[in-house]
């Protein structure tokens, strides 16, 4: 499983490979990281997984992705404590899941930018509809924008 200390790409840049999307995946879970991950790679995604907060940031400070899906109970830190690093850059699309459903973490998840807030168990499935929506909601804003 690739994570923090095997990543190769130039500081402030995308670990893209290929023209695919990236994406970081924290969560503290291996079962659900190796799930999440396989499912995505087979999607043609580039997977990047952290399984603690302090790794993520300092993927986050590095790296640019251009999705992250983010556990809310982390070891070290609540997962919304990484959405206001990712908040700089807004073309990337934060989804935050967790198993606790309490909406003081859905409201502070909201807050601080996130797209989207799911309850596990949620299926890759679900999680892959919903990056694609959110991602041509931000080509089609953009282009308003333009």
């Amino acid at each position: 499983m690739e994570l923090a200390s095997n990543i190769t790409a130039s500081p402030n840049q995308s670990v893209a490979h290929n023209g695919k999307r990236t994406i970081l995946v924290v969560d503290d879970d291996q079962s659900i990281l190796r799930v999440i991950r396989r499912v995505f790679e087979r999607a043609g995604y580039t997977v990047t997984v952290a399984c603690t907060g302090l790794d993520a940031q300092k993927l986050i400070d590095r790296f640019c992705f251009d999705a992250a899906l983010i556990d809310i109970r982390l070891p070290d830190m609540l997962g919304t404590e990484l959405l206001s690093r990712i908040a700089r850059s807004q073309q990337t699309v934060k989804i935050v899941f967790t198993g606790s459903p309490e909406p003081e973490y859905r409201l502070e998840a909201e807050r601080k930018g996130a797209d989207a807030f799911l309850i596990k168990p949620v299926n890759p499935a679900t999680i892959l509809e919903l990056l694609e929506e959110k991602f041509k909601a931000r080509v089609t804003q953009s282009r308003c924008n333009d």
